[in-house]
This record gives structure tokens, C-alpha cells and sequence, in this order.
């Protein structure tokens, strides 16, 4: 996931070229991670959380 986040970045920022200064850089780069999150990270579940709670004993 996190190399893919930076094949992105990396493309999004040679299509530009040049930026005028490093807020310009640092706002496109943000936006890209932003898209690129709630695309396809917010759907995506890593671990079933449910099955921790039928484990009682796991509690103590």
C-alpha cells in the first residue's frame, strides 16, 4: 500500500514538472494522498474485530 501511495505521488508530481515553491508541492502531494485514501483504503478491513469479542477469556 504504501509503495503504491508513492508510485503515485511520484507520477502525480513529474506530470507537473516544476513547482513554484514547496506549499505548491505540499498541497498537491496532500491532495493526492486524500483521493487516493478515500478511494481505496476507507472500504478495507485488515482484521474481523468481531471475532475478538466471542472470546471471554481473552479479557482477563
Amino acid at each position: 500500500m504504501i509503495g503504491r501511495l508513492n508510485r503515485e505521488i511520484r507520477r502525480r508530481t513529474r506530470v507537473v514538472g516544476g513547482f513554484p515553491d514547496s506549499d505548491s508541492a505540499l498541497m498537491l502531494v496532500c491532495a493526492g494522498i486524500r483521493y487516493v485514501t478515500s478511494r481505496s483504503w476507507s472500504d478495507r478491513r485488515y482484521m474481523d474485530m468481531s471475532r475478538l469479542d466471542d472470546d471471554p477469556g481473552a479479557a482477563a
